[in-house]
């Protein structure tokens, strides 16, 4: 039993889907035109029509498949979905007099979907069209003073639209909307961590029989709970391969290992380095050490992964951590199939499968939100610093160390990373941060140490925070905290005399500097 959200181009759908599941109910993702059959596989107990960009009397308006509006299911219309509502039941839909976007007040709220709330409601606006005239058997249950038709319902055939996102922090006491738009749809509150993991590991038992499994582990979050995930359902059948490339944050070879091995996982650490920095030599283009390291990864990775066969015997399947957010974006939202099918990208963290992948794949987590993910870790044991940690490029130090990499510079981002992310925990502010990094320039500048000239490296920090990094905001970090760790740096790296601050949000710029 789902509910099954259908996509329109919102920028918030995702966020919806995460709402639905931390109220404890099982979500779904589905391109806003698919067809019928495709959502009654998900054994729907309701329809979220999602917002969107286009407006519903455009004759290439996106439009749900047939059918849908039949369904004897609650639905609900968020913004664009309740235009299309009440434009599809004979109402009007108009170009806004005046575009409401941001904060509102609801000035009267009432009905089914804003039960047990009381009090200011503030919901948050984006909308450039207007119900301009309601259908017959809808009422009006919630305005503002901009927009007179903010909420509507059909008691009778139980469709229910809201002018506003519930789903954004911005609203509020959006959940509750949202919470009984579950209660009406009768929708079961068991999607729990641990009944997560009651079924993917029954999952990964039906779909793996007696085969064995290969897992390639980056040190995240993702690859490390896949891999604890999976001993605990296939036990020694799995083996998971560390590439060690050289590229890594200080100890963290050491960190995989100690995390790991321990709780059951049967891992193969490889030692790399020397091939990884000799095929990176003298090279400075981004984009070239991107592919250069990811084809140095599957290589490496092959080559222990034949030597294993030899040893054990041969792998029938190879497991990876997509995630939802992966399924959803490649299945282009509007842009997908027909079928609706979503076209799931063949990917790892540091480069591309090859087309003729000998393996079937096994993705346990290809319906789990990071978030969800984490959850699972904890009940599985993973320790909090490799839980809880932020993301980190599949390229490794590689690309937060400007221009061309070499042994002498990896060590000196190594140990300017760690006193940063050190002091971050120290300090209390890790979490608080979305994503925290060292960056080695190529600057080099004149500086005094002692009485002594200095002709040194500029280190550049940066952290951010945000919910989706698609959009990121610079951490506002204290100075005292900036300037303890600008004076550990200087005095503990002596290859570094000036230290920078990085204040810009994403965009205009990326999160990672390369």
């Amino acid at each position: 039993m789902s509910v099954v959200i259908l996509d329109f181009g919102s920028q918030f759908t995702r966020l919806i889907a995460r709402r639905f599941r931390e109220l404890g109910a099982y979500s779904v993702i589905l391109p806003g035109t698919a067809p019928l059959e495709r959502i009654q596989q998900e054994n729907p107990q309701g329809i979220v029509l999602s917002g969107g960009p286009s407006s519903v009397y455009d004759a290439q308006a996106p439009r749900p498949a047939p059918g849908v509006l039949d369904l004897d299911l609650p639905i609900l219309g968020v913004c664009y979905g309740m235009q299309y509502l009440a434009h599809e039941a004979g109402g009007d839909v108009k170009r806004a007099g005046k575009r409401e976007y941001g904060k509102a007040d609801l000035t009267r709220y009432g009905g089914q979907l804003f039960e047990g709330i009381s009090g200011e409601f503030i919901a948050w606006m984006s909308h450039s069209d207007s119900v301009t005239q309601l259908p017959q058997g809808y009422e009006v249950v919630a305005e503002t003073a901009d927009t007179p038709v903010t909420a509507i319902e059909n008691r009778q055939t139980r469709r229910y639209g809201l002018q506003f996102h519930p789903e954004v922090v911005h609203t509020p006491k959006g959940g509750q909307v949202l919470t009984n738009f579950l209660n009406i749809c009768g929708v079961a509150r068991d999607w729990t961590a641990e009944h997560i993991i009651d079924e993917l590991v029954a999952d990964v038992q039906q779909q793996v029989g007696d085969g064995r499994v290969l897992l390639a582990i980056s040190g995240g979050v993702d690859s490390s709970t896949l891999g604890l995930l999976l001993a605990r359902a296939v036990g020694d059948r799995l083996t998971a391969v560390f590439i060690d490339h050289g590229l890594l944050r200080l100890g963290e070879r050491e960190q995989v290992e100690a995390a790991l091995i321990p709780l059951g996982v049967h891992l193969v650490t490889v030692d790399a380095r020397a091939e990884f920095m000799s095929a990176l030599d003298g090279v400075s283009d981004p984009e070239q050490k991107r592919k250069i390291i990811g084809r140095e990864f599957i290589r490496a990775f092959e080559r222990e992964a034949a030597i294993q066969a030899q040893q054990h015997g041969a792998f029938d399947f190879l497991a990876q951590g997509t995630l939802y957010p992966d399924v959803i974006e490649s299945a282009g939202g509007l842009q997908a199939d027909k079928s609706g099918a979503a076209n799931i990208k063949s990917h790892h963290n540091v480069g591309g499968l090859p087309e003729d992948l000998a393996f079937k794949l096994v993705e346990p987590f290809r319906t789990l939100f990071k978030d969800e993910v984490r959850e699972i870790a904890r009940l599985l044991g993973l320790p909090e610093h490799i839980r809880m940690r932020h993301p980190f490029p599949g390229p490794g130090l590689a690309i937060r160390c400007l221009g061309a990499i070499s042994e002498e510079k990896m060590d000196i981002l190594r140990r300017v990373d760690d006193i940063f992310i050190s002091g971050l925990r120290e300090f209390g502010l890790y979490d608080g941060c979305s994503q925290a990094l060292a960056i080695l320039t190529p600057i080099q500048s004149v500086g005094v140490m002692g009485d002594e000239r200095t002709y040194s490296y500029t280190a550049a920090l940066r952290a951010v925070t945000t919910d989706d990094y698609m959009t990121a905001e610079w951490a506002r970090l204290p100075w005292d905290f900036l300037a303890t760790m600008s004076n550990r740096i200087v005095n503990q790296v002596h290859e570094i005399n000036r230290v920078v601050y990085d204040i810009t949000g994403k965009p205009p710029a990326t999160i990672e500097w390369e």
